[in-house]
């Protein structure tokens, strides 16, 4: 079985290591490295929720610039992240991953010591800009380092990562802006990346092996114009639709992605036919388990994008909670997603394939059926503790599907494309993300009185926080019925790549890349 070393560089053959013990050492070693930066770019999406009355106290920040602080990181963060993908499959993921990082805390940095409110919005576009190079390369690294028989170990700890990705922020955000460490306010959560950053830039020249696809590839110029182009005018609309009352022209621009989509798709084709060098490579849709996977991606950023906004709408608005009691409430679910996720993948996945994913999506459901029951019960009278029983089982089922998840997309790549497929899995999960948030004007504040009493509005929000659950609970039995489209039972993990699936495509086969044993 090869090591990292032994991966091969464009147009030679893989060599076998001389010294395997220390591959082993520090593949591991880079892992830790990309998780962590996973974590802060997942930590950076929701921490600064929690931070916006303090930036609008202490830096005069508009509510239209509290939203673009917020929106143009989404923005440039997904706009980017299928060009950053495909850079790092051309130029070397190790080299992406690095320049990522570094203009990432440089970012970071300008966040923090941002002079107004202006100079914060754009220094948090530039952020997101940044993740896209850095974010893609994680799962492309995970993928072009690690043999096929080792990953599912590896994806159920970026499962776990996520599970306490996704509940860390707010906390975090609550801690340090409650703290105000030396009077700086919000400022310490984007300069708590510095650090981070420096040490992962330091340890990941020194630990990272560098791979890319094997055959020269060329960047997709026109592929990186079109596809931004399509996202931006699919996101932004939903990305500020609500506060700009659902304008016409924002249907109008979502209606002409999908044309720009169409273009994006046809002139990928007549691309690859040409000189084999598409942005998207659209080949990777005839691979069952990665269209299939690219489906319940999209359709489970949906569900997180409803369920997260609301229920910190819901504690700190409804209920009236702080945002370090909002933040504690949250710790039973990223625990019990951190736990179902090494389980699935280490224990369960390989004896019963697919029935765990489905497992998941039903056992998430059950933890927000019974959210709804006692948000009704105990009404505006509940208590943190009452809560840990359906985050609890929430975070268990979305620890199941979460971890193997990724495996399955990511298993039948061939490695050159693997920057790619990571981008397109980044997108489609933060497109879902972008239309879940989006929709949240309708399941939630369609069913709130805008002008309701003070005195109303705990059971108002309880009634928005209900009615947008059963939408979750709806999207999840979806997830339950396209997982049915993955194998039954996963395949022996060989160094195969896509060539062992069934029905896989005799071009993916070719483009795998030689590797020794």
């Amino acid at each position: 079985m090869t090591s990292p070393s032994t991966l091969s560089t464009p147009g030679e053959p893989a060599t076998a290591s001389a010294g395997a013990g220390a591959g082993d050492r520090r593949r591991w070693f880079a892992l830790a490295i990309v998780m962590t930066a996973a974590f802060m770019d997942l930590v950076d999406v929701t921490i600064v929720n929690i931070a916006i009355p303090s930036i609008q106290r202490d830096a005069g920040a508009t509510f239209g610039q509290i939203q673009w602080i917020t929106a143009g990181y989404t923005l440039a963060f997904a706009a980017g992240l299928i060009t950053g993908g495909r850079l790092g499959d051309i130029h070397g993921r190790k080299r992406l991953f690095l320049i990522g990082i570094t203009g990432f805390t440089v970012a970071s940095a300008l966040c923090g010591f941002a002079a107004n409110p202006e100079m914060l919005v754009a220094s948090r576009i530039l952020q997101g800009g940044m993740a896209a190079m850095m974010v893609p390369q994680v799962l492309s690294i995970v993928h072009a380092t690690f043999p096929a028989h080792e990953r599912g170990k590896v994806f159920g700890l970026f499962g776990m990562v996520v599970g306490l990705g996704a509940v860390s922020g707010p906390l975090l955000g609550a801690l340090l802006t409650e703290w105000n460490i030396f009077g700086l306010e919000w400022r310490p959560i984007f300069l708590i990346n510095l650090p981070v950053g420096i040490a992962g830039i330091i340890l990941g020249r020194r630990f990272i092996t560098e791979s890319k696809a094997p055959r020269a590839l060329k960047l997709d110029l026109v592929g990186v114009v079109l596809v931004t182009l399509g996202l931006l005018m699919m996101l932004y609309p939903l990305t500020r639709g609500r506060e700009l009352d659902w304008p016409v022209w924002g249907y109008v621009m979502m209606a002409g992605s999908l044309v720009v989509f169409g273009a994006l798709i046809a002139y990928e084709k007549r691309k690859t036919a040409k000189d084999g060098s598409p942005l998207v490579e659209l080949s990777l849709f005839k691979v069952k388990s990665f269209a299939a996977g690219i489906a319940v991606q999209t359709v489970f950023g949906v569900a997180l994008g409803i369920f997260f906004l609301v229920w910190t709408l819901y504690m700190q608005v409804g209920l009236g909670w702080s945002a370090l009691r909002a933040g504690l409430t949250g710790v039973p679910f990223s625990i019990a997603v951190s736990v179902a996720a090494g389980l699935s993948v280490q224990k369960l996945v390989p004896r019963f394939g697919r029935k765990v994913l489905q497992a998941g999506a039903l056992t998430m459901a059950v933890g927000v059926l019974i959210y709804i029951w006692e948000a009704g019960r105990y009404g505006a009278d509940i208590a943190s503790w009452q809560m840990a029983l359906p985050l609890t089982v929430m975070g268990l089922g979305m620890g199941l599907i979460v971890a193997p998840l990724t495996d399955a997309v990511l298993s039948n790549v061939p490695k050159e494309h693997a920057g790619s497929a990571s981008g397109l899995i980044n997108t489609v999960q933060q497109m879902g993300t972008a239309l879940g948030l989006g929709l949240v004007s309708v399941v939630f504040f369609g069913v709130i009185d805008d002008h309701v009493a003070p005195q109303r509005m705990p059971m108002e929000f309880m009634d928005g926080f209900q009615n947008a659950l059963w939408w979750v609970t709806g999207v999840l039995v979806v997830i339950f019925l396209l997982i049915f489209a993955f194998p039954a039972k996963p395949r022996q993990h060989v160094e195969g790549g896509a060539g062992d699936e069934p029905g896989a495509t005799d071009e993916l086969r070719d483009r795998e890349p030689a590797l020794t044993s």
